[in-house]
């Protein structure tokens, strides 16, 4: 009998997430229906206090006393920034990104489901200068709604679906971050911004002598996101930057090594993130009041432009992206995935909620703009999730029964 060594058997940190995050999406999605629940009963009231109840210090002057809202926002989300970032080297290091044919089809299908929803928000809502700062709202994807979404269709979707899936939003991730760093930054403080640089190149320093013990990382790690957070970039790039500084060994035959920091870590945090950190994110970001809300408001430039970058501008980047690639020989189409079912994965891209929410939070701050802005990311992501579900259970069954996957 031969005897299989632990860490060849051992779920990998991605088999993880998918199933993880599968039920972790479907959390989000109880959280963020209670919300909603909430925030039009009669305890309206007593939600906003609980998420606008100051619970801290001034850590800075331009954020004010933190709140409960704030440490969810700018602490939790770095943790939920730190652990899409060890997906990230991850995935482009010993993954299913690794190579320039693997990350091809993925990127350019990202890319095309971040640029076509935002020149339909901008089409839509840019004749506004005020409005113009959202244009990247629909460019997101939320990995674990979508995921979960998928999830419930069970065998009916292939394997190689809910992978090109989760690569599509890794690469999401990726741009999603350059975007907050970029385009979402205040007025710079040189000072904190040396100095953040100065831990995370203390951190680059302790992976080049093979120091790989986690604590002195998660130490700096913490510094890291407060000298960001001081320095007016978002402080949950800090969470980004620490990934990429993390010990990582390559795997060949195993799917995680013991042995690795940047593993060990990555399991350790993909229960928490999926099952508290992203639906506690839901249920403080989703409540919105649908008091007063009619047609006109909801055909209003800010939320009919989130919603259709969102439901027609991602499925319409995305698929015709494929479809382009695959007919120009420049990438396979998904294995044993039909054009149909590929469709669906497009139209699922469309449920940008978690990261569109916080990418609304930061484009507006103002309380009108922004429940504008959750009404928008909802009815959007509601009817990405509506119409990917049922154009795949449909194609499943149509595969089913014609035995082709055309």
């Amino acid at each position: 009998m031969i005897n299989i060594p632990k860490s060849l058997t051992r779920k990998s940190a991605l088999r993880a997430f998918l199933s993880s995050g599968a039920a972790g999406g479907i959390l989000l999605m109880v959280a963020a229906a209670l919300a909603m629940i909430i925030a039009n009963s009669v305890f309206a009231q007593d939600y906003t206090h609980l998420i606008h109840a100051v619970i801290g210090p001034e850590l800075t002057p331009k954020l004010g006393p933190m709140t409960v809202h704030l440490w969810i926002n700018d602490g939790l989300m770095a943790i939920f920034f730190l652990l899409v970032g060890l997906e990230i080297k991850r995935e482009f290091v010993d993954g299913h990104l690794s190579t320039w044919a693997d990350r091809r089809l993925p990127m350019i299908a990202a890319a095309a489901g971040m640029i076509v929803p935002a020149i339909i928000y901008l089409a839509i809502a840019g004749g506004e200068p005020a409005l113009r700062r959202g244009w990247a709202i629909p460019a997101a994807t939320d990995i674990a709604f979508a995921i979960g979404v998928l999830a419930l269709l069970g065998s009916r979707a292939p394997a190689s679906l809910k992978l090109f899936l989760t690569t599509v939003a890794i690469v999401d991730d990726m741009g999603a971050v350059a975007i907050i760093a970029v385009f979402y930054t205040a007025e710079l403080n040189l000072v904190a911004l040396a100095a953040a640089g100065t831990i995370w190149c203390a951190m680059l320093l302790l992976n080049r002598f093979r120091v790989n013990v986690l604590w002195p990382y998660l130490l700096l790690a913490a510094l890291l996101w407060y000298a960001t957070l001081l320095s007016g970039v978002h402080a949950t790039i800090a969470g980004v930057l620490a990934a990429f500084a993390i010990p990582f060994r390559r795997t060949l035959a195993a799917p995680d090594a013991a042995d690795s920091p940047l593993h060990r870590l990555e399991h350790a945090l993909v229960k928490p993130v999926a099952f508290a950190i992203v639906p506690i994110f839901g249920f403080a970001n989703a409540g919105v009041s649908l008091e007063g809300i009619n047609f006109a408001a909801l055909t209003a430039p800010l939320p009919l432009a989130i919603t259709m970058g969102l439901f027609v501008g991602k499925q319409i980047g995305i698929f015709t992206s494929i479809w382009l690639s695959v007919k120009l020989g420049i990438a396979a189409r998904p294995h044993n995935a039909s054009w149909m079912q590929v469709f669906g994965v497009a139209v699922l891209c469309g449920i940008g909620f978690t990261m569109s929410l916080f990418i609304g939070g930061l484009a507006f701050a103002g309380p009108a703009q922004g429940d504008a802005v959750k009404i928008g990311v909802l009815i959007g992501s509601l009817l990405s999730a509506i119409l990917g579900y049922s154009i795949l259970r449909f194609a499943a069954s149509r595969k089913r029964l014609s035995g082709d996957a055309i």
